[in-house]
C-alpha cells in the first residue's frame, strides 16, 4: 500500500489555507525586498518605567493601526501592525527595561509586521495606541504595561480571540500551477526562519534567514533548470511562515520531497564545529547536538509570538507510525544520497547524518530532510556560506542527489513517482 493510500485510510487531512505571496525578487545574501515610500518607517524606540509600570514607544514616519495581545509560557506581549520598515539602532531590543526583558521585530507576513516583547513576568496591556505627528513630534506607537498576577494574566488570555490571533500570524504559500498531464514531482524548498524570526546570527552580523534564502533561491533555479521537477518555496522573501504552515503546504500539494535549509551556530563555550549535516525525523535524537538543534528550531513560532495552543493534532502529534514507515525509509535514502554527493564538494560535519524531532519534518506522507549548510559561528564555514561559488557547487550537489533519488521512480512512472 502506498503512503498516500495509507494516509487516506487513516483520514489524514490534506487541507491547506491559500493566499498569494509577493512576487519573488532576485536574492543575494542580506538583500531584502525593496521598500516603497508608502510603507511607514520605524526610526527610534524607547523604554521607560520600572517593574510595576513600563511604557514602550516607537517613533514612526506615519501613524499606523495597532493591536496588542498577550501570550503565556513564556510571557510575551505581541503587537501587530501594518507592514513597517524597521530602521532602529543596531542591537536595539537585545536588552530591556522595567517589565520588558528584550524585544524583537520584523515582517510577519506580506503587509503585516510584528513586535514581540519578552516580559519578566505576567503583565496587562493597559493602553495600546498610535499618535499622529504633531507639534514637531513624529508619529508614535505607545504601549503601556502594568504588572499583574498569573491568574489574572491567564484569565485575560482566555478572553482574547484566539482564532484571530492564530490566523493573524499565518501566511499561506502558493505552489506552481499544475498543468494537465504534467506528472513531474513537486519539490518544496523551505528556507528556514524569515521576517521577525532571523534565526542565528554570525559574529559579523549576517542573519541565518538571509543566508538560507539566498541558497534556497539558487537551489530552486537549478532544480527548475533541469526541467524534471516542479518547484515551490515556502518563502521567497523576508516573510515569517509558521512551522505547521510549511508542513501543511507540502502535504496539501502532495509534494514528493521537502528540503528545509538552515545554518547552525553554537556558543563558544560549547566548542567549535564545522561542516554540513543532513537531518531526518526521529522521535529520539541521534546525539545531544541534534537534540539541542531541534529544540532551538522548534521554538521559531514562539519567537514570532505565534499562539500554538490551537494547533491541530495531526501537526502536534504527527508520528502516525503506519503511514510514516515508508516515508521515513525514503527520507533516509535521500539523506544518504545527499551526504554522498556533498562529500565531493562540501565540507561535512564529523557526523553528517543525524536525526531529531524537527517539526518541519513531521509530514507523514512527504519524504523530508533538513540540511544544515554549516556553522555561522565558525569562521571558515561562514566564508563558504557567503560565497556565491560555494553555494553554486553545493546547490549542484543537492540537485544531483535529487536526480539520483527520483531516477528509479521516474523510470517506472506507471505507478507514480511517490
Amino acid at each position: 500500500m502506498t503512503v498516500r493510500a495509507i494516509a487516506l485510510v487513516l483520514g489524514v487531512s490534506l487541507l491547506c489555507d491559500s493566499a498569494v505571496l509577493a512576487a519573488e525578487p532576485d536574492i543575494a545574501v542580506q538583500k531584502l525586498p525593496a521598500v516603497t515610500e508608502s510603507i511607514p518607517v520605524a526610526t527610534d524606540v524607547r523604554l521607560g518605567g520600572d517593574d510595576k509600570q513600563t511604557r514602550f514607544v516607537i517613533d514612526l514616519t506615519q501613524k499606523v493601526d495597532v493591536a496588542a495581545f498577550t501570550l503565556a509560557d513564556p510571557y510575551r506581549v505581541v503587537i501587530d501592525l501594518p507592514q513597517v520598515t524597521f530602521k532602529l539602532p543596531a542591537k536595539e531590543g537585545e536588552h530591556g527595561r522595567g517589565l520588558v526583558k528584550a524585544f524583537r521585530y520584523g515582517l510577519i507576513m506580506q503587509g503585516g509586521s510584528r513586535i514581540v516583547l519578552d516580559t519578566k513576568g505576567p503583565v496587562r496591556v493597559d493602553k495600546a495606541f498610535a499618535l499622529s505627528a504633531a507639534a514637531g513630534q513624529p508619529a508614535r506607537l505607545v504601549l503601556d504595561l502594568v504588572a499583574t498576577d498569573r491568574d489574572s494574566f491567564l484569565r485575560n488570555i482566555t478572553m482574547q480571540d484566539r482564532g484571530a490571533r492564530a490566523s493573524a500570524a499565518k501566511t499561506a504559500i502558493v505552489a506552481p500551477p499544475e498543468v494537465a498531464g504534467d506528472a513531474r514531482p513537486l519539490i518544496v524548498v523551505d528556507p528556514g526562519h524569515g521576517g521577525i524570526d532571523s534565526g542565528t546570527k554570525s559574529g559579523s552580523g549576517q542573519d541565518e534567514k538571509d543566508v538560507v534564502l539566498a541558497f534556497g533561491v539558487m537551489l530552486r533555479d537549478r532544480l527548475e533548470k533541469t526541467g524534471k521537477y516542479r518547484v515551490a518555496m515556502t518563502r521567497s522573501d523576508d516573510t515569517f511562515i509558521p512551522l505547521d504552515e510549511r508542513v501543511r503546504f507540502a502535504r496539501a500539494h502532495k509534494a514528493s520531497l521537502f528540503i528545509s535549509i538552515h545554518a547552525d551556530s553554537i556558543p563558544r563555550s560549547e566548542g567549535q564545529a564545522e561542516g554540513a549535516s543532513v537531518y531526518t525525523l526521529s522521535a529520539h535524537a541521534s546525539d545531544a547536538e541534534a537534540a539541542r538543534l531541534a529544540e532551538v528550531e522548534n521554538k521559531s513560532d514562539v519567537i514570532a509570538g505565534v499562539d500554538l495552543s490551537s494547533e491541530p493534532n495531526d501537526v502536534a502529534n504527527i508520528l502516525i507510525d503506519l503511514a510514516q514507515r515508508e516515508t521515513k525509509a525514503f527520507s533516509l535514502q535521500f539523506a544518504r544520497d545527499l551526504v554522498g554527493e556533498f562529500k565531493a564538494t562540501t565540507r561535512l560535519h564529523m557526523h553528517p547524518l543525524k536525526s531529531a524531532g524537527f517539526i518541519v519534518l513531521k509530514a507523514p506522507d512527504v519524504p523530508s530532510v533538513l540540511v544544515e549548510l554549516g556553522y555561522m559561528s565558525t569562521k571558515d564555514d561562514l566564508v563558504h556560506l557567503m560565497s556565491a561559488d560555494w553555494r553554486a557547487r553545493t546547490a549542484d550537489s543537492l540537485v544531483h542527489a535529487v536526480d539520483a533519488f527520483f531516477a528509479p521512480r521516474m523510470a517506472g512512472a506507471g505507478g507514480g513517482v511517490r
